[in-house]
Formats: C-alpha cells, structure tokens, sequence
C-alpha cells in the first residue's frame, strides 16, 4: 500500500510540474501581462509583455512591436525577462532529472540511492523554478498596484491593469513549487524500496576420507 502512494505522489508530482513549467513558458512570451483600456478610443486594447506590446482592434486586427531597447525598460521588466528563461531552465532541468528517478523507470534500478539522489535533486530544481517564476510576476503586479493607486497621476490618464499572464504566472509557480515539493518527499519511497542482501548460504560440508571417515574441523590437525 505504501509503495502505491508514493507511486501516485511521485506521479501527481511530475503532472503538477510539467503543468507549471508549460504554464511558466506560456507567461514568459505572451504580451498579456498588462491590459490598458484607453477611454478616449474604447476600440482598442493595449497589452503588454515582457519582449513586446500588441494593440488589439474591435475588427480583432493585433499589431505588436517589440520593445524597443532591453536597457530602457523598467527595472522590473528587465529583471522578469532573466528570471522568467532562468525559471523555464530550472523547470526542464528539474522534469528530467526527477523523469530520470521515478520507480516507472528503469534506469539505475541496481542504484535506489542514485534514484532517490535524482528525484531530490529534481524536486529542489523545480522548487527553485518556481520561486523564479513568483517573483517576477509578483514583481510586476506590485509595481501595477502602485501606478493604478498613484495619486500623483491625473484621474484622466488611463491605468494599466493586470492581464491573463500575471494569474497564469501565480498558478504557474505554484504547480511548480508543489510538483516539486511532492517529488522531493516521494524520493525516501526509493530508499525503503532497497532490495535486502541475499542471505548467507551454509558452508558445504567437509569432503569425506576414505574408509567413511569425516573430517573434523577441530580434530583436523589430528589426521595424518
């Protein structure tokens, strides 16, 4: 029963984490981290991301331009772009190698220590994908906050808002996070699971003399 459980959270684990990574891929590239309705034209809608920002017409027509400079953008714009390839890094990393120490695998079945070493060292990857991927959506949703709260800015100017990728983003993290979590727990599965040492064989006994007789260890010495 126990070999089972660990089997289903090494599993939920892995589908938690492959979600979180795609899901992280997903927030990193599309231009939804920021919506702004101008008031003055209600037609369009401006999105932005992290590499460009795209208008979006009532004809459902969309023109994006990338940004312009990578060192004219925000401090947290240029710091969401490094932790966010960094995040989609960690999170491959961290698929492969706890891939590599579930029980459904047959590498380094003769090594349960390797397996477990792989599934934790999968799960603390993951887990710091995650992180990578909190922060810098965070980082951004705070920083909207303050401009839409900002009291110094004219009640006419229009407000950015959040966009579909900042949830997409949290809900990202956290698979990750939580995949990982489950994985790095699921590993002592591969240590009890170590196979016992085979038991020890009785010594064969001693050949036989001619004539019938036996040799005894202790009376060894005593043969001629």
């Amino acid at each position: 029963m126990a070999g089972g459980w660990w089997a289903k959270a090494q599993g939920g684990g892995m589908l938690l984490a492959l979600l979180g990574w795609i899901s992280s891929c997903v927030t990193t590239f599309v231009p939804l981290w920021k919506n702004l309705n101008l008031d003055l034209n209600e037609l369009e809608v401006w999105n932005m991301g992290l590499w460009q920002v795209c208008i979006t017409q009532e004809e459902g027509v969309v023109e994006c331009q990338a940004h312009g400079s990578f060192l004219a953008l925000p401090p947290e714009l240029r710091i969401s772009r490094l932790l966010m390839c960094l995040s989609n890094g960690l999170g491959l990393l961290g698929c492969l190698l706890a891939a590599l120490g579930l029980e459904g695998w047959r590498t380094c079945e003769d090594k349960p220590g390797r397996k477990q070493q792989l599934l934790l060292g999968g799960g603390a990857t993951l887990g710091m994908a995650g992180i990578t991927t909190l922060v810098p959506v965070s980082w951004v949703a705070y920083n909207t906050v303050l401009d839409f709260w900002d009291e110094t800015v004219p009640d006419i100017v229009p407000r950015w808002e959040f966009g579909e990728a900042t949830f997409l983003g949290w809900f990202a993290g956290a698979f990750l996070a939580a995949g990982g979590l489950l994985l790095a727990c699921s590993s002592r599965a591969t240590s009890t699971a170590m196979p016992l040492a085979p038991a020890c064989h009785q010594r064969p006994a001693a050949p036989g003399l001619p004539g019938g007789h036996h040799l005894h260890p202790k009376n060894a010495d005593l043969v001629i």
